[in-house]
């Protein structure tokens, strides 16, 4: 069957051609094209260059399909640690039946459809369904006042003794001071 002939017609036919030939392994590949080394005429041997075009096609195949794998993997583990960045985060967002939901974020699971997010209420929300994203409130408590410390009492105050020196004369304490 010609591959132009495929892709010449309806969308469907070789959108369905090419998922066949998707998934087919390189084993299965490599049993086909022995069959049909296998099978062809020795008076009229097949062209090698189609022959290494269509194995070099198949590792072209490959790679490109190991590299989508990991590509995957990739993303998969960047939403996961994104998801996991939300950890204490207050959103808002919707379930898999699309009841909107809000809370904290308490913890998160990989799915096979990605992270999900459990919040504190015990809803869960796939991590493509979020829609808004902020710090969590501030719990409102009511703020406790410690305990009053008591006062310490007030230290005696303490006046040093009057020094009196017996050489200075000394004043009477009825005699009004007078110049001499």
């Amino acid at each position: 069957m010609d591959i132009a002939s495929l892709s010449s017609g309806t969308g469907t036919t070789a959108t369905a051609a090419k998922s066949r030939f998707s998934e087919l392994t390189s084993e299965e590949f490599v049993k086909i094209l022995f069959t049909e080394l296998s099978n062809q005429d020795p008076l009229k041997p097949n062209d090698s260059n189609a022959l290494l075009e269509q194995v070099s096609s198949i590792r072209s195949i490959e790679s490109d399909l190991a590299l989508q794998n990991k590509l995957q993997a990739v993303v998969t583990q960047n939403q996961l640690s994104t998801a996991g960045a939300l950890l204490g985060k207050y959103v808002s967002g919707y379930t898999d039946t699309f009841e909107a939901v809000q809370g904290t974020v308490r913890s998160v699971s990989q799915t096979r459809d990605g992270p999900v997010l459990i919040l504190a209420s015990g809803a869960r929300v796939p991590f493509d369904n979020v829609d808004q994203i902020r710090e969590a409130p501030v719990a409102q408590t009511t703020p406790t006042t410690p305990p009053p410390t008591p006062t310490p009492a007030p230290a005696p105050v303490v006046t040093p003794p009057t020094r009196i020196d017996s050489d200075a004369p000394r004043e009477s304490p009825t005699a009004p001071n007078t110049q001499r």
